[in-house]
């Protein structure tokens, strides 16, 4: 997956129904929104097409009059990616500048420092 990769708050939505779904149609991932209000059906399925023709971030399959969706690049590899693009390009690579405003903006809990102080041993 490309480091450039950004998704918008709708797309990233649409992607996290599908990571959690594995697959399916346009109305299943209308059926799994939570938000209210719950976009439009064309919203939606214009949200999948761009994600699939310009983003590659999903494929589909022919399933009768209706396509099934599924995603392309893993939760993973988008978080990792995105990850990436904020540390390079908010925080010019530095994670110490990165976990620093985590913490001064108090958006990391005591026992979340102790399990990164963990991974860090």
């Amino acid at each position: 997956m490309s480091n450039q990769l950004i998704l918008t708050p709708l797309e990233l939505k649409v992607m996290q129904i599908l990571w959690d779904m594995g697959k399916g149609l346009v109305k299943d991932i209308l059926e799994r929104w939570t938000e209210e209000p719950k976009p439009a059906y064309n919203t939606v399925s214009t949200v999948v097409r761009l994600l699939q023709e310009q983003k590659n971030c999903i494929g589909h399959r022919p399933l009768g009059r209706n396509h099934e969706y599924f995603p392309l690049i893993s939760r993973e590899d988008y978080q990792k990616g995105f990850m990436r693009n904020t540390l390079d390009k908010v925080f010019g690579g530095s994670v110490s500048a990165l976990l620093s405003t985590l913490v001064s903006n108090e958006q990391v809990s005591e026992e979340e420092i102790n399990e990164l102080k963990k991974l860090l041993e």
